[in-house]
Formats: structure tokens, sequence, C-alpha cells
């Protein structure tokens, strides 16, 4: 076969990495799946900290709940027993290929960098669940905060007049699993959850509050803060002015949660479902500098007719995840933006009497795009009949540092509860590097 120049860095024939190239040393871990260079401890200088958020890095979390199955997704397995009855299709990628009921994104595949090796060892929704967004388990007497949590407090901006975290889920199943929280980083940090509708709640102005009166009574009350902080300069009296001054924000860009004046043949993109409207929000709000959005697609939990439920939500998905990655680079903001696709774990390769699978978290999958990503990539590998990982396993702490990673993060960075140190994130071998750019070789 003839090999592309622009994948030359893959060596097979499926274009896996190999564990070497893949799972970081801590020294070089940094660059993980970015296309610049440097070293993790470059991420500890204040000044290469501050030009960081100055470029505006966001996510956008994909959240599958109930486990999407990797064999209708990602890493297909056709002519195994285990294998179901989609065929694999062929992407941009040579060698790459993907469930057939994913067209869209097999042309995007250029895109895209595929993980097939995750091992989390949790298959419980619940558990699973705050795996996956906490990168560990909490432990009984501290609690660890989310994924958005820590990209809230390490990319948001102090004066920002938009949220910092928000989190669409408008299904019941599954919605309390992930159990979202800031933890020790404080209350500031902790997501807007709409669930009932795509609009926070209460930004409205009283119809008894005309304009003017409204206008006149902030004045009012900017004046009598900035007299009660000038003898009382305390972060508790600071935080309370930052948040009212977060509120108006929010009242004042609450446009950015409706979608109604996007172009008709925007809307058309991402489709008519409500996870469709939601990526589309999604990216309404990283544009206008929301740090991290997540937005949940539910029940992939196909205990019963797998197929059936993958044949209604994969199409589904292959529409809406395409859409926003055109979208976003149509608008510049791929190159910014991290979109992730994964959820709490996969399914079981082996199909029960239900014709269902059940929970597996041993061999599954999960998709990255941009912020640097590079695409066209597969890393790790799975058994024939998908039961194990073969080759680069990869630890619910490895990813999370890596995501952290790609948006300039230092997934070594420390917080303090009192005295104690708490590492962002828990990881054995730092962050995951499969890819370097083209023309450069791995530093190790």
């Amino acid at each position: 076969m003839k090999t592309n120049p622009r994948h030359r860095f893959c060596g097979s024939a499926e274009h896996d990495v190999s564990r070497r190239t893949f799972l970081g040393h801590l020294g070089v871990g940094a660059t993980a799946l970015m296309t610049g260079t440097g070293a993790a401890h470059a991420f500890d200088q204040d000044l290469l900290n501050g030009a960081l958020k100055r470029q505006g890095k966001n996510v956008i979390l994909l959240w599958l709940a109930g486990g999407p199955s990797q064999l209708e997704t990602w890493d297909p397995k056709p002519g195994a027993a285990t294998g179901g009855p989609f065929a694999a299709m062929p992407t941009s990628v040579p060698g790459v290929h993907i469930s057939e009921l994913m067209p869209n994104l097999a042309k995007r595949m250029d895109d895209i960098c595929l993980i097939r090796s995750l091992n989390t060892r949790n298959a419980d929704h619940g558990g699973g669940s705050r795996l996956m967004m906490r990168g560990r388990m909490d432990e009984p007497s501290l609690g660890y905060p989310d994924m958005g949590a820590i990209v809230a407090k390490e990319l948001g901006r102090a004066n920002s007049q938009v949220p910092d975290y928000v989190s669409f889920y408008s299904s019941t199943e599954g919605q309390k699993f992930s159990n979202l929280t800031p933890a020790f980083l404080g209350a500031r940090f902790a997501p807007v959850r709409l669930s009932d509708s795509m609009v926070p709640p209460n930004l409205d102005r009283l119809d008894t509050i005309d304009g003017l009166d409204h206008s006149d009574r902030a004045e009012l009350r900017r004046l009598m803060a900035q007299r009660f902080e000038a003898s009382r300069a305390t972060p508790q009296v600071r935080s309370h002015g930052s948040a009212f001054a977060r509120v108006q924000g929010m009242m004042s860009s609450q446009n950015l949660f409706a979608f109604e004046d996007e172009p008709q043949s925007v809307k058309d993109e991402y489709g008519p479902t409500l996870f469709g409207q939601q990526a589309l929000v999604a990216r309404r709000l990283v544009e206008s500098g929301v740090p991290f959005v997540r937005v949940a697609r539910a029940w992939w939990d196909s205990h019963g007719q797998n197929f059936e439920t993958h044949l209604e939500l994969v199409p589904e998905l292959d529409r809406v995840m395409s859409a926003l990655l055109v979208d976003l680079k149509r608008r510049g903001l791929l190159e910014s933006t991290l979109v992730i696709a994964m959820g709490e774990f996969g399914r079981t390769p082996k199909i029960n009497p239900s014709l269902g699978r059940d929970h597996f978290a041993s061999a599954w999958s999960v998709a990255m795009a941009g912020c640097g990503v590079q695409g066209g990539a597969v890393y790790g590998r799975t058994s024939a009949d998908g039961m194990e990982v073969v080759d680069g396993e990869v630890g619910a702490g490895d990813l999370f540092a890596t995501i952290l990673t790609a948006l300039g993060i230092d997934p070594h960075k420390e917080y303090f509860v009192g005295s104690r140190p708490i590492p962002s994130t828990r990881s054995k071998a730092g962050s995951i590097s499969p890819i370097w750019p083209e023309g450069k070789s791995d530093p190790r």
C-alpha cells in the first residue's frame, strides 16, 4: 500500500503508535498531543501560564452517558464472533477503519486521534463516571475536583462575564452519576448545570424594573461596594463583588445560550436533535470564552438490543461531532478547542442472551480532536476479539494528564488542602504522547 506522506509517522498498516512513543516519561510528557515543543517543567512558569490563558484554550466534552460500545464506534472487529453485524469503514487516513455507522467522522479522521487501549478497571456507572471526570477515585476523607473545575480554575479569567464551566445534561438517566464538583477548589469553579432548559434560569430582569432603574440600581450597588471594600479588602469581600459582576455578565450574555440567530445552514449541519442543538450552543460558548463545556448524550447502556440502540445513537453522534469539528475549524477555533468524545466505560465484546453488551472497562476507546492533537493517529491495540489490551494500555490518570497537558495545564501542579499538597491528577507515566510533529523524532 502506498504510504501517505502526511501520515508517515505511523509505521504499521493500522497506524498504531508504539507504547514507547505514546506513554511519555515525566520529563517530556508535556508535549502530549500538542504540536509544540518543550518539557513538563516549562508549564510551571507563571509567564507561560499567563500566555496560555490569553490564548483562550477550551474544551468541549461530548459525554456519552451509559457507556457506548467501542465495537460499534471506534474499534470495530468485523468477522469476529464478538464483532456484531456492522462492517468496518475505511477513513480518510489509509489503514484506519471505524464503524460503518460513522461515515461523516470517517471523512474527518485527519483531525481525530483515537485511543483504543483504555483499561480503567471500573465498570460501575457511578464509579466509572466519577473516575473519568476526575482521573482518580475520591478518598474517604477527600473529594477531588472534576476535569471541568480544574480547567475553569486554570484557564478561566477572573474578570470574565461568561461562566467558566457549563454542563448540559437533559436526560434523567445517569444525570447524577458523575457528581460534578469543584471539591476543594471552591464553589467559584462549580458548573452551571442545565437540565430543564438550555438557558440558565432567573437571568431575565423583572418586568417591574425598567432598564434605567436596573442600571441605576447596579451603579448604586457598585458605589456602596467600592466604599465598603476600601476598608475591608478581604478575599471574601472581593469574591462577593466578583460573583455579582459575573451574574450581571450572565444576564447580559444569555443570548449565547440560544441559537436562533445562527444561519439555517449551520443549524442544519448539527441536525434537529437536542444533542445537536446543545453542541451548537457549546460552540457559541467556547467562542465567547467559556473554557469548559460538557454536553451529555444519554443513554448508551445497551444491556439489551445493543445493535438497535447503537443504530439509533451512533449516527447521531457521527452527525453532531462531525458538524462540531467542521464548524470549529471554519471559525478558526479547532486549534484552541479540545473536543473529547467518551463515556464512563465501553461495552463487553461478549454478546449476552438479550443481544446486548454489558459494562466493560478493560479495553475500550476514546476519541479526541483539536487543540494541537495530531489527527489521523491511532494509539494502542486490542486483541482480535476485543477482550483485552495487547499494546499501549492507558489508565484514567494518564488520559486525564494528557487532557490537562494539551490545554497547557501542568498535570503535576499541586494544590493545597491545608498543608497537604494535592497533585492535579495521579498518573504513573505522566501525560500520553502519541504523535510527534511531522519531521521530528521521539526525543527519548
